[in-house]
């Protein structure tokens, strides 16, 4: 075999030639399928106050290729952020999950204060729409409901300082570490039969809400 056929040494490493990870900014989008574009325009624009500010139409897809006419939009959050939505033209929503539970999915989006949470509250009740909350999650307290296309939503006014937050960062890995290493082990149970439950935390942190609705 010639030297340009060999294989590659075994002390060779890929990541040693791998630049390092680029600094993420800030979210530029998160999208989702529209049911109607002007429903949902009418409720992220007029409702929750966030300005309609692009516009993408075609009839292919630039990521694949395939055909599929769609008219994408976007709405601005305070930061230059977006949350996006695309309309395919046949008035379907998009199906929730079979096997996840509807308050999982959501996005969040934070507010100043409390009392902005509280009028966004009320805002959202004056046209009808269903308000979970406040609820208070101890470092930020945040409400709940649906969009027109049942995504779930939360606004969240945030209490916890950047000094409480770091304090909590410092414990998140060994938290994290210790739920991996629990859930490894149910793994083995679980196969073996033994496992007859889904794996609970190790640490309850809202041993208030035990026994009533959790928003």
């Amino acid at each position: 075999m010639s030297a340009l056929m060999s294989p590659p040494s075994p002390l060779f490493s890929a990541t040693s030639t791998l630049p390092a990870p680029a600094p993420v900014q800030q979210l530029h989008h998160y999208a989702y399928r529209a049911k109607d574009a002007e429903e949902t325009r009418h409720f992220y624009e007029d409702i929750l106050g966030l300005p309609l500010y692009h516009i993408i139409q075609s009839d292919h897809v630039p990521s694949t290729g395939e055909y599929c006419p769609y008219t994408h939009f976007f709405f601005r959050l305070q930061d230059g952020s977006f949350i996006a939505f695309f309309d395919l033209g046949n008035d379907e929503a998009a199906l929730p999950s079979p096997n996840t539970p509807l308050w999982v999915n959501h996005i969040s989006f934070r507010v100043n204060t409390v009392a902005d949470l509280e009028a966004m509250k009320a805002r959202l009740e004056a046209d009808g729409i269903e308000v979970l909350g406040v609820t208070d999650h101890h470092i930020f307290k945040s409400i709940y409901f649906f969009d027109p296309n049942g995504v779930r939503l939360e606004l969240t006014a945030q209490l916890a300082d950047e000094f409480q937050m770091l304090q909590e960062s410092k414990t998140a890995h060994a938290r994290l570490a210790e739920w991996t290493a629990r859930k490894e082990q149910w793994r083995k149970e679980k196969a073996a039969g033994k496992a007859l439950e889904a794996l609970k935390p190790q640490q309850n942190d809202r041993p208030e809400v035990g026994g009533r609705p959790v928003a």
